[in-house]
């Protein structure tokens, strides 16, 4: 008999350890999940919608998001041309830095068939505004849209 319970008694304690180790896999693989449910837990990146911003002819128009990034602040949308119109439309965005500077960008669209995506990476800014003019294949001539309040730091 004391055969058999020493034998019950190492069968007990294999399944025991086991268990144990199941039960240590299965915590590492909670742990793993947990990892990586927290790194995606992390802040998000906020978006903000813009737009549409159009051209005092209503021919050209744009609108997009802002993201935050981990260098600051992407501008980004798409600009169309009308149709039937046989110039171009421009976008002209600017935005102030936390230096205090303004920079530009400007992106121009002559195709009436298919809207033009873009990118700005803008960085840490203060403030941005965009405006939609129309023009030639080579400068803007006119018909521009107001300075249209993009973005801007505390709302």
């Amino acid at each position: 008999m004391r055969v058999d319970l020493r034998f019950l008694l190492g069968l007990t304690a294999a399944a025991l350890g086991l268990g144990l180790t199941a039960t240590a896999t299965a915590s590492a693989a909670v742990t793993a999940s947990g990892v990586s449910t927290t790194t995606a837990a992390a802040p998000t990146a906020e978006t903000w919608h813009w737009g549409p911003t159009t051209s005092s002819d209503r021919k050209g128009r744009a609108g997009g998001v802002i993201r935050s990034t981990g260098s600051g602040l992407r501008i980004s949308g798409s600009l169309y041309d009308g149709a039937g119109a046989h110039t171009c439309s421009w976008l002209k965005i600017k935005w102030l830095t936390d230096k205090g500077r303004y920079r530009t960008a400007t992106f121009k669209n002559c195709s009436r068939s298919k809207a033009l995506p873009f990118q700005v990476n803008a960085g840490h800014m203060l403030s941005s505004q965009a405006r939609v003019c129309r023009g030639t294949s080579a400068k803007i001539t006119g018909k521009c849209s107001s300075w249209d309040g993009v973005w801007s730091q505390g709302g």
